[in-house]
């Protein structure tokens, strides 16, 4: 059926006003749905970038200290392709360095999963079908979900812009809006490849596919040149970001590639809305029998998340790779920088500088790690709330044999990208595999304890499910600023990865992995007791 229905109200109603009716409360529909994830992921990304000033300023104290910074990325290519080049050596000039790149690559995360979610995902649930049915334009849902993911990058930009004024009301404006930019242009990706694709997993695979391209284009980039000239960085939006050169002589310039980026991919967007009927697709999948590899449960599970558990997989081998060849440096780069090592230290235990960087860059393969635990896990939500859950569920498999093939691929695909990125973190150091490849197991037990907390929330009520994301996110939020904040060790604790040991070169202590081993194992059989008793959803 097409998305618009005949009624009175599109009476006196053409062109592009009969298309858009209804945009205003779709609008506030989605700002209702996503009061508390919008929040969430601006609050975050923003407080990462707000902290960043404190915690430079207490690494390094002295100007001279960081003009020092600066000459060093000069000739460091691997720290060059992590962070980017600096351009200026203020408080605000490092900021934008050390920090500019990861915000954006969190807002263009934050606006694929807005858009998706208001588009392709709702017309795979059937929800759009109905919302169609009565006065609502062809092209309402669309622009209501980019006007959402307008909204949600447009706090962040103000967040930003506001809290960093002090530093420079010029550069703290620039790194907002190339920000929220970044977001903007990855929002109408999303809008295009949600018309492409007739699945939401699909179309937040691929742009997220496209992201990480992005970010590996700024990285190679940076990495050939130290001014950001190179080729790569400019075809990278997030290398846009990085050339705006935000408290360093701005290119207000540069903010028109991301207005004509956006405007674009809008108009594509806008195009390929208005030639399909709703729910269909350019690319539609092909049906088949669930036979053969596709006879259990389990193997469905397995095909369904595949393609997740293969791209976070390639993702963390790459970056451990990337990593693993920053380790040599980083000696260097510390030097005599007391309040340096004393952060590296926190969050890598006190066994030398060296395993100290390792085992700060495990303990964050770790915490990343669990938003791909939960995520698995919240697989079983999106299945039972599009009603795909039933027709698997109305033959002869119980809801723990359909609950377990997922919960498998989630629980062991956090093994298998843990290991992963631990063999790239060795080999790109190019020592002590063995040692890397333990301490990233031992990550393990944190990483299920959140996924677990996740069945437990889903098996109780679907309504709770999304709470786990922000469970994930203080841990991630805790771990990565916590030690640079000084935050005491009793809040830091609040997070399960507080408990283990600075592996490798540490001290294994084995209470704290067997401990939290039995938390998970707890809190899943509680869950699942819950998913076995409650009503499913219809």
């Amino acid at each position: 059926m097409t998305a618009v229905a005949a009624g009175p109200r599109f009476a006196g109603r053409t062109g592009g006003a009969r298309h858009l009716a209804g945009t205003g409360v779709l609008l506030r529909f989605a700002l209702r749905r996503d009061r508390l994830m919008i929040p969430l992921w601006v609050c975050v990304t923003g407080l990462m970038v707000l902290s960043m000033p404190n915690s430079l300023k207490g690494i390094y104290a002295t100007p001279a200290e960081r003009a020092d910074v600066a000459r060093q990325m000069l000739t460091n290519s691997s720290l060059r392709a992590t962070y980017g080049p600096v351009f200026d050596d203020s408080l605000g000039g490092l900021t934008a360095w050390r920090i500019g790149g990861y915000a954006g690559l969190f807002a263009g995360i934050m606006s694929l999963l807005v858009v998706v979610r208001h588009t392709r995902d709702e017309e795979e649930s059937g929800r759009q079908e109905l919302i169609s049915s009565a006065m609502v334009g062809r092209r309402a849902p669309l622009t209501a979900a980019l006007l959402t993911a307008f909204v949600a990058n447009g706090v962040l930009a103000l967040l930003i812009a506001g809290g960093l004024a002090g530093q420079g009301v010029s550069g703290a404006l620039a790194l907002g809006l190339g920000t929220a930019g970044v977001g903007m242009v990855f929002a109408t990706t999303a809008a295009i490849v949600a018309q492409l694709t007739e699945s939401a997993r699909l179309a937040k695979g691929l742009t997220g596919g496209v992201l990480g391209a992005a970010f590996v284009l700024r990285a190679a980039g940076d990495s050939a040149t130290d001014d950001g000239s190179s080729v790569l960085t400019w075809l990278s939006p997030i290398g846009w970001l990085e050339n705006e050169r935000s408290f360093a002589d701005e290119r207000w310039w540069v903010l028109l590639l991301f207005v004509a980026a956006v405007a674009a991919q809008g108009a594509v967007a806008y195009e390929l809305a208005g030639r399909r009927d709703l729910g269909m697709s350019f690319l539609p999948t092909r049906p088949g029998p669930a036979a053969g590899r596709l006879g259990t449960a389990g193997a469905l599970a397995w095909r369904l998340q595949r393609g997740g558990v293969l791209g976070w997989s390639l993702g963390f081998f790459t970056a451990g790779a990337a990593f693993g060849g920053m380790t040599k440096g980083v000696a260097d780069l510390v030097g005599d920088n007391a309040r340096t090592r004393e952060i590296i230290e926190r969050m890598g235990g006190q066994a030398g500088i060296t395993h100290a960087f390792l085992a700060t860059m495990v303990g964050m393969f770790g915490m990343v790690a669990a938003l791909y635990v939960v995520s698995s896990v919240l697989r079983l939500h999106g299945e039972e709330t599009s009603q795909r859950a039933e027709p698997v569920l109305a033959n002869a498999v119980g809801r723990l044999r359909w609950a377990g093939g997922h919960l498998v691929i989630a629980f062991g695909g956090a093994a298998l990208i843990m290991l992963l990125g631990g063999l790239g973190l060795a080999l790109g150091y190019g020592h002590e595999l063995g040692p890397v490849l333990g301490a990233s197991l031992v990550q393990l037990p944190a990483v299920w304890t959140l996924g677990a907390l996740a069945v437990l929330l889903y098996g109780l009520s679907p309504r709770l499910a999304p709470g786990a994301w922000g469970v994930a996110g203080l841990a991630l939020l805790l771990g990565w600023i916590g030690p640079a904040l000084d935050v005491p060790q009793t809040v830091m604790n609040l997070s399960p990865f507080g408990h283990l040991p600075k592996l490798p070169g540490g001290e294994m202590t084995w209470t704290p992995v067997l401990v939290l081993t039995a938390i998970a194992v707890a809190l899943t059989a509680c869950g699942l007791a819950g998913l076995r008793r409650r009503d499913m959803s219809t």
